[in-house]
């Protein structure tokens, strides 16, 4: 199907250099699969054709790239192919359980030069902006500078240096493996635990939303929030504890508009439906809080059979079976691992307190500093989740935040482990911190055994700002 356009001899686009390629999950090595069989996989591709938006109309390409789409249907004896909002979908033999999306596409060169110029970063990942169709658009019908904005290529090129160093040094095996060089293996040949991890969680949103469809969060949503929050962590149990603390810190409000900004292109905004339909604003955080709770319920459990108890109805009984068995190792090791361990970094006990200020989200806190002191040695740096500290070490935990103005801090202490019971010292009430801008520094000691977690909140005239997510401390 690649070749489509450019290889057929009697096509009408062929003198327009026809560019076809895969987008979407399959793409970024993320894709699931269906969680019925009733359910297709969906393969997203673009068609670019290098036409200008002075040379056509919307419609014009949707129509051109519709005759190609069509004749390959007819030479191959496939059902007709359907003219959708955006692409056309073309579905294979009932027994395939697929079909495949077709974007039409031009180069945006606007855009690209607009990019160009807010800098080295936007203009390496801008350089690839198209202009797409969309039947719903205004101006679909008519020649028109005002097209829809995508960047498949360039959004890609984002996740595949958010996965950093583990896809770096996974890429490497596998370009020795297929004798290819590092830059020539594509994003999907290689298994991160930023992939795995996001695998994990759509498939915890598909079949918590099984019945709600129209709400459920959608890929890209969870994609660029897990991508963000993803730091470097060698492992999926790691990488999904950061993602489920971080997630929503790089949620953004502007002017009262909740925003997930795609990185390759600023001004577009993958949440911009949840203004028109907030009840999937909802579904999200909804869907957050429980994927929370059931990978640290799982985490708690007494065994491997007793997590895969838990998150049968989260993930699927297929899904945690594979993850459990013996038969096959290979399945173990990548999925079992995660399912038990991946609640591990993040603590939701019953007497962990919810804030009590009404959420508007302005800006960002973290947690980027903490160090431990024992015995009077210098300081040590440590990690959340990182191995367990000793007992009787001192601890001093620093912050930073882009809020603005006058604030309040809290940080909020939850611990576990029959020792803090035992001594009455649970927590997870929210101790108030006296500094208002900068010096955002909090103490502790490590005095019970046990996984304890540590949170700043920013409030601001009432209202919670911001959070950083939770801060895993071990002690042994």
């Amino acid at each position: 199907m690649g070749g489509l356009p450019r290889h057929r001899a009697d096509s009408s686009v062929r003198d327009a250099d026809p560019d076809v390629y895969v987008q979407g999950s399959f793409r970024l090595g993320t894709a699931i699969k269906p969680a019925s069989e009733e359910e297709d996989y969906d393969i997203d591709m673009v068609c670019r054709l290098k036409y200008e938006m002075s040379d056509l109309s919307q419609a014009d390409l949707k129509n051109k790239l519709g005759v190609e789409i069509k004749a390959y249907a007819k030479r191959y004896r496939m059902s007709r192919p359907k003219n959708g909002r955006r692409c056309w979908t073309l579905h294979y033999s009932e027994d395939a359980q697929f079909h495949l999306d077709a974007l039409p596409a031009i180069p945006d060169y606007e855009r690209r030069r607009i990019l160009k110029e807010s800098g080295p970063a936007l203009e390496r990942l801008g350089s690839t902006a198209l202009s797409i169709t969309d039947k719903e658009h205004p101006d679909y019908r008519q020649i028109s500078s005002n097209w829809q904005r995508s960047n498949p290529k360039g959004y890609s090129l984002w996740f595949r240096d958010r996965m950093g160093s583990e896809f770096q040094k996974r890429a490497l095996s596998e370009a020795t493996r297929i004798q290819a060089s590092v830059e020539d293996v594509p994003i999907y040949r290689v298994r991160t635990p930023l992939q795995e991890a996001i695998q994990l969680l759509k498939r915890h949103r598909d079949i918590t939303f099984s019945d709600r469809s129209d709400d459920k969060p959608i890929s890209i949503i969870i994609t660029t929030l897990s991508a963000h929050s993803y730091d470097q962590e060698p492992t999926v149990a790691t990488a999904l504890g950061s993602i489920l603390r971080r997630m929503e810190n790089y949620i953004e409000v502007k002017s009262g508009v909740y925003w997930v900004t795609n990185p390759a292109d600023p001004n577009e905004n993958f949440a911009d439906k949840w203004e028109e339909h907030p009840e999937r604003k909802d579904a999200f955080y909804e869907w957050l809080d429980k994927a929370k709770s059931d990978f640290s319920n799982a985490a708690v459990a007494i065994n491997k059979e007793a997590a895969g108890e838990i998150l049968n109805e989260s993930l699927g009984d297929a899904l945690v079976d594979r993850a459990l068995t013996r038969a096959n190792p290979l399945r173990k090791s990548r999925f079992s691992n995660a399912l038990v361990r991946a609640g591990n970094l993040v603590l939701f006990p019953a007497y962990m307190r919810k804030p009590r200020w009404p959420q508007a989200p302005e800006g960002q806190v973290q947690i980027n500093r903490a160090t431990y002191e024992q015995d009077g040695f210098r300081p040590q740096v440590f990690y959340s989740g990182g191995d367990p500290l000793p007992k009787n070490c001192k601890l001093r935990f620093e912050a930073n935040t882009d809020i603005a103005g006058r604030y309040k801090v809290y940080w909020q202490i939850v611990n576990t482990g029959l020792e803090a019971e035992n001594a009455d010292s649970l927590r997870g009430g929210f101790d108030f911190d006296g500094a208002t801008r900068g010096g955002l520094t909090h103490k502790e000691s490590t005095l019970y055994q046990g996984q304890h977690s540590i949170e700043c909140f920013i409030v601001k005239r009432g209202r919670l700002v911001a959070r950083s997510g939770q801060f895993i401390v071990n002690i042994s």
